[in-house]
């Protein structure tokens, strides 16, 4: 059997997860000798833009309509889609609420000559194709992206986290930053991966990779409410890198009206 056929895209984004790939350093040479690479515009030119394809990894946010274009024909032509990082898998940043209209916000980022951008709504790709793994994280983490590389080399999907930070944290018996020391930490209701590397700084867990399965939004409000904090910094929290999360807006537009 021959080596798989892969590409590495980008949709808008900053580009951090292709990044990840490329930061491999010592295993990056055995990723390259185990896959077949057809197309990484970021590291590669003169790529095969139009063969079939075994596996592509996608990060970024459909933000365009030219980015739609590209998810749908890359779907197309492989037999298997990866979405890498927050922005792919829940919409990230480019997809947090905002009240502006999308022209009145345009208008004031880019002035006139924001006006040759067409944009649309930002979604994650699953809004638009169907997604085969979804790797979170802002950015991935590098372990996360090897394992799924070995497992899929196996013919096998990887097993990522189905639980939270807040166990990772505790496992490592760092103080708990959101009842002892009542900091807005979304923890305990965001997928783990990362080791809790915020909270091993001291820092409250912000989100970045998204809910947990099954995430217990209106426990994690309840508790938030009673440490003082408003209903304004809790959503604000919220919608931050997972706004589109039917989890995260069905509790947040329920919760929003009792507050």
């Amino acid at each position: 059997m021959g080596k798989p056929k892969v590409g590495v895209y980008g949709l808008t984004g900053c580009a951090g997860d292709q990044l990840v790939i490329l930061n491999c350093e010592e295993e990056l040479l055995d990723i390259a000798g185990a896959l077949d690479i057809k197309s990484f515009p970021m590291a590669m030119s003169g790529g095969d833009e139009n063969c079939p394809l075994d596996i592509v990894f996608v990060d970024g946010t459909v933000v365009q309509p030219k980015d739609e274009e590209m998810l749908k024909n890359l779907r197309e032509r492989a037999k298997l889609l990866i979405a890498i990082g927050t922005c792919a898998v829940w919409g990230g940043v480019a997809a947090m609420s905002n009240e502006t209209p999308r022209e009145e916000l345009k208008n004031k980022v880019y002035g006139p000559a924001g006006q040759v951008f067409d944009t649309v709504v930002p979604q994650p790709l699953s809004s638009f194709v169907k997604v085969d793994l979804a790797i979170s994280g802002c950015p991935i983490e590098k372990e996360q992206l090897l394992q799924a590389v070995a497992s899929l080399l196996h013919g096998d999907l990887p097993r990522l986290p189905n639980y939270s930070v807040c166990t990772e944290c505790k496992m490592s018996e760092y103080p708990c930053l959101l009842v002892e020391k009542g900091q807005l930490c979304l923890g305990p209701i965001t997928v783990a991966g990362c080791k809790a590397r915020c909270p091993s700084y001291g820092r409250p867990c912000i989100g970045c990779r998204g809910p947990v399965e099954e995430a217990n939004v209106s426990s994690e409000v309840r508790l938030l409410r009673e440490k003082g904090f408003t209903w304004v910094d809790i959503q604000n929290r919220l919608r931050t890198f997972a706004a589109p999360a039917d989890c995260f807006e069905d509790k947040i537009l329920k919760e929003g009206a009792n507050a």
